[in-house]
Protein backbone atom coordinates (compact mmCIF):
# COMPACT_ATOMS: atom_id res chain seq x y z
CA UNK A 1 0.00 0.00 0.00
CA UNK A 2 1.39 3.39 -0.95
CA UNK A 3 1.48 6.52 1.18
CA UNK A 4 -1.23 8.17 -0.93
CA UNK A 5 -3.82 5.52 -0.10
CA UNK A 6 -6.99 7.37 0.85
CA UNK A 7 -9.04 4.50 2.30
CA UNK A 8 -9.25 0.73 2.62
CA UNK A 9 -12.31 -1.10 1.32
CA UNK A 10 -12.91 -4.73 2.24
CA UNK A 11 -15.72 -6.57 0.47
CA UNK A 12 -17.83 -9.52 1.42
CA UNK A 13 -18.44 -11.63 -1.70
CA UNK A 14 -21.79 -13.43 -1.53
CA UNK A 15 -24.70 -11.09 -2.23
CA UNK A 16 -22.21 -8.25 -2.87
CA UNK A 17 -19.93 -9.37 -5.71
CA UNK A 18 -22.07 -12.27 -6.93
CA UNK A 19 -25.78 -13.07 -6.70
CA UNK A 20 -26.10 -16.28 -4.68
CA UNK A 21 -29.90 -16.44 -4.49
CA UNK A 22 -29.93 -19.17 -7.16
CA UNK A 23 -26.82 -20.94 -5.87
CA UNK A 24 -25.83 -20.88 -2.19
CA UNK A 25 -29.37 -20.14 -1.07
CA UNK A 26 -30.86 -22.67 -3.45
CA UNK A 27 -28.36 -25.22 -2.12
CA UNK A 28 -29.50 -24.46 1.45
CA UNK A 29 -33.12 -25.12 0.45
CA UNK A 30 -32.17 -28.33 -1.40
CA UNK A 31 -30.14 -29.57 1.56
CA UNK A 32 -32.83 -28.88 4.16
CA UNK A 33 -35.45 -30.48 1.92
CA UNK A 34 -33.26 -33.56 1.46
CA UNK A 35 -32.52 -34.06 5.17
CA UNK A 36 -36.15 -33.51 6.18
CA UNK A 37 -37.26 -36.18 3.66
CA UNK A 38 -38.99 -33.54 1.48
CA UNK A 39 -41.15 -32.39 4.43
CA UNK A 40 -39.77 -28.83 4.51
CA UNK A 41 -38.17 -26.57 1.91
CA UNK A 42 -37.18 -23.18 3.37
CA UNK A 43 -38.27 -20.11 1.44
CA UNK A 44 -35.95 -17.16 0.74
CA UNK A 45 -37.75 -15.35 3.59
CA UNK A 46 -37.07 -18.26 5.98
CA UNK A 47 -33.35 -18.04 5.12
CA UNK A 48 -33.31 -14.22 5.47
CA UNK A 49 -34.99 -14.48 8.87
CA UNK A 50 -32.36 -16.96 10.05
CA UNK A 51 -29.51 -14.85 8.69
CA UNK A 52 -30.93 -11.72 10.35
CA UNK A 53 -30.12 -13.34 13.71
CA UNK A 54 -26.53 -12.40 12.87
CA UNK A 55 -24.79 -15.71 13.68
CA UNK A 56 -25.57 -17.96 10.68
CA UNK A 57 -23.07 -16.65 8.13
CA UNK A 58 -21.83 -20.19 7.38
CA UNK A 59 -24.34 -21.76 4.96
CA UNK A 60 -23.54 -25.32 6.05
CA UNK A 61 -24.33 -24.39 9.64
CA UNK A 62 -27.42 -22.48 8.47
CA UNK A 63 -28.64 -25.59 6.64
CA UNK A 64 -28.11 -27.75 9.72
CA UNK A 65 -29.90 -25.22 11.94
CA UNK A 66 -32.95 -25.10 9.64
CA UNK A 67 -33.09 -28.91 9.65
CA UNK A 68 -32.93 -28.92 13.46
CA UNK A 69 -35.64 -26.28 13.75
CA UNK A 70 -37.96 -28.21 11.44
CA UNK A 71 -37.73 -31.36 13.55
CA UNK A 72 -38.06 -29.40 16.81
CA UNK A 73 -41.23 -27.79 15.41
CA UNK A 74 -42.52 -31.35 14.91
CA UNK A 75 -42.01 -32.08 18.61
CA UNK A 76 -38.62 -33.79 18.46
CA UNK A 77 -35.63 -33.00 20.69
CA UNK A 78 -32.36 -31.73 19.19
CA UNK A 79 -30.38 -34.10 21.38
CA UNK A 80 -32.16 -37.13 19.91
CA UNK A 81 -31.56 -36.17 16.27
CA UNK A 82 -28.68 -38.02 14.65
CA UNK A 83 -27.61 -35.34 12.16
CA UNK A 84 -24.19 -35.86 10.59
CA UNK A 85 -22.69 -32.44 9.83
CA UNK A 86 -20.20 -33.91 7.32
CA UNK A 87 -23.08 -35.52 5.41
CA UNK A 88 -24.84 -32.14 5.30
CA UNK A 89 -21.70 -30.46 3.91
CA UNK A 90 -21.19 -33.20 1.30
CA UNK A 91 -24.78 -32.96 0.05
CA UNK A 92 -24.68 -29.15 0.03
CA UNK A 93 -21.46 -29.13 -2.00
CA UNK A 94 -22.92 -31.64 -4.48
CA UNK A 95 -25.60 -29.06 -5.26
CA UNK A 96 -23.45 -25.93 -5.07
CA UNK A 97 -20.20 -27.07 -6.71
CA UNK A 98 -21.73 -30.02 -8.49
CA UNK A 99 -20.91 -33.67 -8.96
CA UNK A 100 -17.53 -33.25 -10.67
CA UNK A 101 -14.81 -32.14 -8.25
CA UNK A 102 -12.44 -31.13 -11.06
CA UNK A 103 -14.80 -29.33 -13.43
CA UNK A 104 -17.53 -27.81 -11.33
CA UNK A 105 -21.00 -28.25 -12.79
CA UNK A 106 -23.22 -27.04 -9.94
CA UNK A 107 -25.13 -23.86 -9.19
CA UNK A 108 -21.87 -21.87 -8.76
CA UNK A 109 -21.38 -21.92 -12.53
CA UNK A 110 -24.43 -19.72 -13.11
CA UNK A 111 -24.08 -16.97 -10.49
CA UNK A 112 -24.75 -13.49 -11.94
CA UNK A 113 -21.93 -11.04 -11.23
CA UNK A 114 -22.83 -7.84 -9.36
CA UNK A 115 -19.61 -5.94 -10.14
CA UNK A 116 -17.39 -5.49 -13.18
CA UNK A 117 -13.57 -5.73 -13.34
CA UNK A 118 -13.42 -2.05 -14.34
CA UNK A 119 -14.91 -1.09 -10.94
CA UNK A 120 -11.87 -2.43 -9.10
CA UNK A 121 -9.53 -0.64 -11.51
CA UNK A 122 -11.38 2.61 -10.74
CA UNK A 123 -10.95 2.03 -6.99
CA UNK A 124 -7.20 1.57 -7.45
CA UNK A 125 -6.98 4.72 -9.59
CA UNK A 126 -8.85 6.62 -6.84
CA UNK A 127 -6.20 5.63 -4.30
CA UNK A 128 -8.31 2.98 -2.57
CA UNK A 129 -6.69 -0.23 -1.35
CA UNK A 130 -9.17 -3.11 -1.60
CA UNK A 131 -9.51 -6.79 -0.71
CA UNK A 132 -12.01 -9.44 0.35
CA UNK A 133 -13.09 -11.08 3.62
CA UNK A 134 -15.70 -13.76 3.01
CA UNK A 135 -17.26 -16.74 4.70
CA UNK A 136 -17.06 -18.59 1.37
CA UNK A 137 -14.42 -21.29 0.93
CA UNK A 138 -11.19 -20.14 -0.74
CA UNK A 139 -11.90 -22.28 -3.82
CA UNK A 140 -15.39 -20.87 -4.24
CA UNK A 141 -14.26 -17.27 -3.62
CA UNK A 142 -11.35 -17.50 -6.05
CA UNK A 143 -13.63 -19.08 -8.64
CA UNK A 144 -15.60 -15.83 -8.84
CA UNK A 145 -12.73 -13.39 -8.20
CA UNK A 146 -10.09 -14.87 -10.49
CA UNK A 147 -11.93 -17.06 -13.00
CA UNK A 148 -15.07 -14.99 -13.47
CA UNK A 149 -13.88 -11.42 -12.73
CA UNK A 150 -10.29 -11.90 -13.89
CA UNK A 151 -8.74 -10.24 -10.83
CA UNK A 152 -5.04 -11.01 -10.42
CA UNK A 153 -4.26 -12.67 -7.06
CA UNK A 154 -6.65 -10.47 -5.05
CA UNK A 155 -6.15 -10.11 -1.28
CA UNK A 156 -8.56 -12.64 0.24
CA UNK A 157 -9.29 -13.96 3.71
CA UNK A 158 -11.70 -16.87 3.27
CA UNK A 159 -13.51 -19.43 5.43
CA UNK A 160 -10.38 -21.50 6.04
CA UNK A 161 -8.34 -18.48 7.17
CA UNK A 162 -10.31 -17.00 10.07
CA UNK A 163 -13.25 -17.58 12.43
CA UNK A 164 -16.69 -16.91 10.97
CA UNK A 165 -18.37 -13.52 11.11
CA UNK A 166 -19.30 -11.57 13.20
CA UNK A 167 -15.84 -12.34 14.65
CA UNK A 168 -13.69 -9.51 13.18
CA UNK A 169 -10.41 -11.49 13.15
CA UNK A 170 -10.58 -12.00 9.37
CA UNK A 171 -11.36 -8.33 8.78
CA UNK A 172 -8.27 -7.30 10.78
CA UNK A 173 -6.18 -9.85 8.85
CA UNK A 174 -7.31 -8.41 5.51
CA UNK A 175 -6.52 -4.87 6.66
CA UNK A 176 -3.05 -5.92 7.86
CA UNK A 177 -2.20 -7.31 4.43
CA UNK A 178 -3.52 -4.20 2.66
CA UNK A 179 -1.71 -1.79 5.00
CA UNK A 180 1.56 -3.67 4.46
CA UNK A 181 3.31 -2.10 7.45
CA UNK A 182 2.06 1.43 6.79
CA UNK A 183 1.50 3.16 10.13
CA UNK A 184 -1.08 5.62 8.86
CA UNK A 185 -4.52 4.66 10.18
CA UNK A 186 -6.73 4.72 7.10
CA UNK A 187 -10.52 4.78 7.09
CA UNK A 188 -11.79 1.21 6.70
CA UNK A 189 -15.01 0.43 4.84
CA UNK A 190 -16.50 -3.07 5.10
CA UNK A 191 -19.16 -3.83 2.51
CA UNK A 192 -21.63 -6.65 3.18
CA UNK A 193 -25.20 -7.77 2.67
CA UNK A 194 -26.05 -9.28 6.07
CA UNK A 195 -26.55 -8.32 9.70
CA UNK A 196 -23.47 -10.41 10.56
CA UNK A 197 -21.37 -8.26 8.21
CA UNK A 198 -22.47 -5.06 9.96
CA UNK A 199 -21.92 -6.63 13.39
CA UNK A 200 -18.38 -7.50 12.26
CA UNK A 201 -17.63 -3.81 11.69
CA UNK A 202 -19.13 -2.85 15.05
CA UNK A 203 -16.98 -5.44 16.84
CA UNK A 204 -13.86 -4.27 14.99
CA UNK A 205 -14.63 -0.68 16.01
CA UNK A 206 -14.97 -1.74 19.66
CA UNK A 207 -11.50 -3.34 19.54
CA UNK A 208 -9.71 -0.57 17.61
CA UNK A 209 -11.19 2.92 17.92
CA UNK A 210 -8.08 4.63 16.52
CA UNK A 211 -9.47 4.87 12.98
CA UNK A 212 -12.76 5.53 11.18
CA UNK A 213 -14.85 2.38 10.52
CA UNK A 214 -17.72 2.46 8.04
CA UNK A 215 -20.17 -0.40 7.59
CA UNK A 216 -21.75 -0.22 4.13
CA UNK A 217 -24.75 -2.41 3.34
CA UNK A 218 -25.69 -3.76 -0.07
CA UNK A 219 -29.14 -5.16 -0.84
CA UNK A 220 -28.79 -8.65 -2.34
CA UNK A 221 -30.83 -9.00 -5.55
CA UNK A 222 -33.46 -11.33 -4.08
CA UNK A 223 -34.70 -8.66 -1.63
CA UNK A 224 -35.05 -6.01 -4.34
CA UNK A 225 -38.08 -7.61 -5.97
CA UNK A 226 -40.55 -5.54 -3.92
CA UNK A 227 -40.22 -2.13 -2.25
CA UNK A 228 -41.59 -3.40 1.05
CA UNK A 229 -39.01 -6.20 1.31
CA UNK A 230 -36.19 -3.84 0.24
CA UNK A 231 -37.15 -1.29 2.87
CA UNK A 232 -37.46 -3.89 5.64
CA UNK A 233 -34.07 -5.40 4.74
CA UNK A 234 -32.50 -1.92 4.61
CA UNK A 235 -33.83 -1.20 8.12
CA UNK A 236 -32.28 -4.41 9.46
CA UNK A 237 -28.88 -3.48 8.02
CA UNK A 238 -29.10 0.09 9.36
CA UNK A 239 -30.11 -1.14 12.82
CA UNK A 240 -27.10 -3.49 12.76
CA UNK A 241 -24.75 -0.57 12.10
CA UNK A 242 -24.75 0.21 8.36
CA UNK A 243 -24.00 3.89 7.61
CA UNK A 244 -25.65 3.63 4.20
CA UNK A 245 -27.28 0.88 2.11
CA UNK A 246 -26.82 0.63 -1.66
CA UNK A 247 -28.67 -1.36 -4.30
CA UNK A 248 -25.37 -2.22 -5.99
CA UNK A 249 -21.81 -2.35 -4.67
CA UNK A 250 -20.53 -0.16 -7.52
CA UNK A 251 -22.36 2.82 -5.98
CA UNK A 252 -19.51 2.89 -3.43
CA UNK A 253 -16.90 5.33 -4.79
CA UNK A 254 -14.21 7.59 -3.31
CA UNK A 255 -16.79 10.39 -3.42
CA UNK A 256 -19.34 8.45 -1.34
CA UNK A 257 -16.62 7.35 1.11
CA UNK A 258 -15.59 11.02 1.57
CA UNK A 259 -19.22 11.97 2.22
CA UNK A 260 -19.58 9.17 4.80
CA UNK A 261 -16.36 10.21 6.55
CA UNK A 262 -17.67 13.75 7.05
Amino acid sequence: MTANTKAIVVFDIDGVIRDVSGSYRRAISDTVEHFTSQAYRPTPTDIDNLKSEGIWNNDWEASQELIYRHFVSQGQQREQLQLDYEDIITYFQSRYRGTDSENWNGYICHEPLLAQPSYFQELTQSGIAWGFFSGATRLSANYVLEKRLGLQSPILIAMEDAPGKPDPTGLFATINILENGNNQKQTVVYVGDTVADMHTVEKAKAIDNSRIWLGVGVLPPHVQETTAVSEAYTQKLMQAGAKIVFKNVQELTMKTISQLES
